[in-house]
């Protein structure tokens, strides 16, 4: 079990309740890590404590609305983390002038701006200690623009290109914290029942991603892109003309309008 001092070290992983930040719990936990789960499910979230093999804190927070992203903040300002994992998120899909304005407010709220806050925030308390990690939780959806999904392709893009940067500025300063950004595929979660879409592709599980991100995290690996097909799809996207890859997503999301009614 790692330990810091005496007491388990200790992660916040916002997304908590479901998918790859319920299992990215599930590892950190068996990996020693004491735990503060965000989600809005309590229900959830307490069956997922009742799981765990170490302490963890359920903290319900909406995080679309910033006031709720600063409560949560004083709320975990005095503890000591040692890892942020930022999961909170959400897709919307529709052409983008029938898509629902306040639930693209909402996915803006969520996925880029509480992320920004605690991001920020939390790793200004890791420089007074200099160590620590942050992991942010993007897809691969953030390297090309993403007709149909537009406000969700461009929030990811913000994920990934502010992650990038603020490892970079950590890197000049020889700081020992870690900044990686998880980019994965279709993940097999309860993302394409809130976004309303099918995958066209086999998803991977989700305890495999959790899994990939964390022992890379942990290796300092900066961009985490799980499974062959994704690292492939990665390559292509940034050899292939920005025209062909739009054009490629549409073709891709046009498929998706099956399920969701």
């Amino acid at each position: 079990m790692l330990e810091r001092g005496g007491n388990n070290m200790k992660a916040l992983v916002t997304g908590a309740s479901s998918g790859i930040g319920r299992d990215m719990a599930r590892y950190l936990s068996s990996k020693g890590y004491d735990l503060i789960l965000v989600g809005r499910n309590n229900q959830k979230l307490l069956e997922l404590k009742g799981e765990l093999k170490t302490e963890s804190r359920i903290l319900n927070a909406d995080l679309s609305k910033k006031e709720n992203v600063f409560a949560l903040y004083d709320e975990i300002k005095d503890e000591d983390i040692d890892m942020l994992i930022n999961d909170a998120g959400f897709g919307v899909y529709g052409e983008f002038w029938k898509t629902d304005l306040d639930k693209e407010t909402d996915l803006i709220g969520t996925n880029v701006i509480a992320l920004h806050i605690l991001m920020k925030l939390v790793l200004k308390k890791m420089k007074e200690k200099d160590k620590g990690y942050i992991l942010n939780v993007s897809s691969l959806a953030s390297f090309s623009p993403g007709p149909l999904m537009a406000t969700y392709y461009a929030s990811k893009a913000y994920v990934t290109y502010i992650s990038r940067a603020v490892s970079k500025e950590l890197k000049k300063a020889k700081s020992n914290i870690v900044v990686s950004v998880l980019c994965p595929g279709p993940v097999a979660t309860n993302f394409n029942n809130v976004a309303g879409v099918n995958f066209s592709m086999k998803p991977l599980s989700s305890e495999y991603v959790a899994k990939y991100a964390i022992d890379n995290l942990l290796k300092g690996k900066r961009t985490i892109i799980p499974g062959t097909v994704n690292k492939w799809l990665h390559f292509l996207s940034k050899i292939s003309p920005s025209s062909l890859s739009m054009e490629t997503v549409y073709h891709n999301q046009t498929r998706k309008t099956q399920v969701k009614k």
